[in-house]
Formats: structure tokens, C-alpha cells, sequence
């Protein structure tokens, strides 16, 4: 991995624009907003999920699945520094491995962003009924509707969100943390167990919640000004979010027996806790981070549907009034309808549209080397050398096969 001189043309070179804005980003507010894609509702997930596994294999697959999506995400960026225009994932698969690579990813980006709501409406959703005495479905209304209002203002207003939001997390998580260690109820040896049989589906669940390839090009767009703080600010989201990912389990397991931990682990970690604060807290902590991975998430994905229809101008009144019903609305409606669990939809979010936006930036990347607009600020280096690219492709790949056979009964599901 290097930094390239490239002196004063990069800022002159970049400043090409689509239907897309320029909206600077501060490096804390691009680095929360790859700590808030991250840290959605996959955290919430990943105790239940793993708790057949056992934690050591979670946190192993947390470091192997955070090595390889880091080495795609920087593939992603080092392609975006490559590429005038600040295009998203899809319009970069278009301009790099034509039309079909681009509905790839369009569709892969789609369908990740589509369970992904469906996993927060349906989580946030249950907390709220939980912590207000209402319905679920109220309670799922009552999300949605002032979730939606932050994507409404664009990338900088993301960014600030995140900025404040996740900052009160973190600070939130280590209160809880210091908690569950304190007053932990299960002995540390009985939750340092290994069972290797169900190992392999919590790899594709570490996927999902490091899948945030979409992000890299949304953070470039805000670092047009400054485009040598993008890989820190995505090695250093990453960094901070491999540590939540690592300790949300880890208390929720010193508090509870497996038989005890829900989908929503949130819920009956709250419970654990045994106090009305601490119960309140927790909750307050799995509803921030399923908010603040909905803005990322959707607001990614509006820029997507901007850049794949080559719409004119995304702050357009109608233009964005469009993009965000079509993205609330079918995720609201079949989590209102029970159509998809929480888990389930984190599971397949992330084998099938984490697979596709891992294994295609490896071909991008070779290919914005020899026909790419200008020499980039950042290049990979030795992590994109042949022998790494076919890793990436090969573990990703595996993923997707073991997902398959689990689908049809052929192999174990994981929980």
C-alpha cells in the first residue's frame, strides 16, 4: 500500500461531476459513517447467530472476514481515486467491466439495502413495542418515519448525523460493556467454547456486516477535496468497528445462557442487566445503531439509483421524493407483513450481495489500472498481487456455496 505524488492535478482532475453533488465530509464524519454501515443490525444479530459456534469462532471469523473485506474495500478505493467522476459502486462496474457488471452490482447493493432495512424496521420495530408498551407494527411506523428524514438533506447531513450519533454509541457501549463484565452471570470459560460445525455460517453473517463496499465510492464523493484521507478513514471505521462487533457478543453471552438470547439480542441483554437504566440504555444502544446504519445504508443507495438511471440532479424535489419511497416503502411493508426474520435477512444480505460486491471490485480494480482517468493519491500495493486477488475470490466464492447447500437442507443452517 503506497501514496503516490501526484501534486496539484488530482484536485483540478476530480472536480468532474453527474447528477451527483460535491458535499465535503471532516475525516470523524467519514469514519462514522463506515462505523454506522458496519455496526447496524448485524451486531444485534451476531450473539444469537453464533451462540451454537461459540464466541472464539466468532471473533475469528470477525478478523478474517474484516482482512478480506478490507483488501475489497480498498480495491473500491483505489478504483473511485482512479476515476474522475464521483460515480457509485454500479456506475464505477459500468465504466470499468460494462453493463452487466453494473446491474451486479446495482442489484447486489439493492437487495443487501433491501434486507437491511427489512432487519431494522423489523428490530427497531420490536424494541420500541418493547420500551413504549405499543404493537409492533406502531412501533415499526414509529421508526420509519423520522428515519427517513435525515436522507432527505443528502451526504453531509449524514455525515453529521453519524458524526453525533455514533460518538454517543460508542460512548453507550462501553458503559454496558463495564456492566456486563462487572455483574457477569456466566462463568468466561463456559463461553469459550468451539463448535466447528456451525462455524461457517457465521463467516457469511461477519459478510453482511462488513459488506459496505457501497460506501467507499459515497465517502470519496465528500473527500474530492482532500481524496488521501479516504483509506484511512475506511482502515480506521473498520478498526472501531471490528471492537463493537467483538464486544456486543461477548457481553451479551457473560450474561446469558444460550437459551436465554433472542434475534434481537438487545432485548434480553437489557433484561440481563437487571436495571431499569441499564435496560433502558441498551435499548437505546441497538436502536442508534440500526438508525444510523439506515441513513448510511439508504443513502447510498439513492446515490446508486441516481448514478445507475443517470438522473440529472439528486437534490431534484421530485427526483429524491421518488428514490426515497422506493426505498422505504418495500421494506417497511414486508417487515409490517412478517414476510422475512431478522436473522434471515442479515443471512442472505449478506452471502449474496456481500459475494457479489467483494469478488467484482478485483475486476475493476485491473481494469481502472489500464483505462482509468488519472493517477490516484493511494494505490494498494501488494494486497491487489494476483495471489490476493484469487483469495478474495475464493473465499467469497466458498461462501456462496455453502449458502446454497444450507438453503436446500444439505447443510447446517447455523441457528
Amino acid at each position: 500500500m503506497e501514496y503516490v505524488n501526484t501534486a496539484g492535478a488530482v484536485g483540478q482532475a476530480r472536480e468532474e461531476t453527474t447528477g451527483l453533488k460535491i458535499h465535503r465530509l471532516t475525516f470523524v464524519e467519514a469514519t462514522m459513517m463506515i462505523v454506522g454501515s458496519t455496526i447496524g443490525s448485524g451486531v444485534l444479530g451476531l450473539a444469537y447467530a453464533s451462540r451454537k459456534a461459540g464466541w472464539p469462532v466468532l471473533v475469528l471469523w470477525l478478523v478474517i472476514a474484516a482482512l478480506i473485506s478490507t483488501v475489497s474495500m480498498l480495491y473500491v478505493a483505489e478504483t473511485s481515486l482512479r476515476t474522475r467522476a464521483p460515480l457509485q459502486l454500479s456506475g464505477l462496474a459500468e465504466k470499468y467491466i460494462g453493463k452487466v457488471g453494473a446491474w451486479m452490482l446495482f442489484f447486489s447493493v439493492g437487495a443487501t439495502s433491501f434486507c437491511s432495512l427489512i432487519a431494522y424496521t423489523n428490530g427497531c420495530g420490536k424494541i420500541l413495542a418493547d420500551l413504549l408498551g405499543i404493537s409492533f407494527y406502531a412501533g415499526s411506523l414509529l421508526f420509519i418515519i423520522p428515519a427517513t428524514g435525515v436522507i432527505w438533506f443528502g451526504l453531509k447531513a449524514t455525515g453529521v448525523a453519524e458524526k453525533f450519533i455514533s460518538g454517543g454509541m460508542i460512548a453507550m457501549l462501553l458503559v454496558l460493556a463495564g456492566a456486563s463484565f462487572i455483574s457477569a452471570k456466566v462463568p468466561v470459560e463456559d463461553i469459550l467454547y468451539a463448535n466447528w460445525t456451525y462455524a461457517m455460517p457465521i463467516f457469511n453473517i461477519t459478510v453482511f456486516c462488513y459488506a459496505v463496499q457501497y460506501m467507499v465510492p459515497e465517502v470519496a464523493r465528500g473527500f474530492t477535496h482532500q481524496p488521501g484521507k479516504l483509506v484511512p478513514s475506511i482502515l480506521t471505521g473498520f478498526l472501531i468497528s471490528f471492537v463493537i462487533l467483538s464486544v456486543v457478543p461477548l457481553s451479551v453471552f457473560l450474561m446469558l445462557p444460550l437459551s436465554d438470547i433472542s434475534e434481537v439480542a438487545s432485548l434480553s441483554w437489557g433484561r440481563a442487566l437487571n436495571h431499569p437504566i441499564f435496560y433502558l440504555l441498551v435499548n437505546v444502544f441497538a436502536f442508534c445503531a440500526m438508525l444510523t446504519s439506515f441513513w448510511v445504508i439508504a443513502e447510498s443507495f439513492l446515490t446508486n439509483m441516481v448514478d445507475r438511471f443517470k438522473l440529472k440532479d439528486e437534490s431534484k424535489v421530485s427526483t429524491r421524493l421518488g428514490m426515497i419511497l422506493l426505498i422505504v416503502v418495500p421494506p417497511f411493508l414486508l417487515a409490517f407483513c412478517g414476510a422475512v426474520s431478522f436473522v434471515n435477512a442479515i443471512f442472505f444480505a449478506g452471502t449474496f450481495g456481500g459475494i457479489i460486491m467483494s469478488v467484482l471490485p478485483v475486476f475493476m480494480l485491473n481494469r481502472a489500472r489500464t483505462h482509468g482517468d488519472e493517477e490516484p493519491v493511494w494505490q494498494c500495493g501488494w494486497i491487489a498481487a494476483k495471489p490476493m486477488q484469487c483469495l478474495v475470490v475464493a473465499i467469497f466464492s466458498l461462501a456462496g456455496v455453502y449458502a446454497l447447500l444450507s438453503l436446500v437442507g444439505l447443510l447446517p443452517a447455523g441457528w
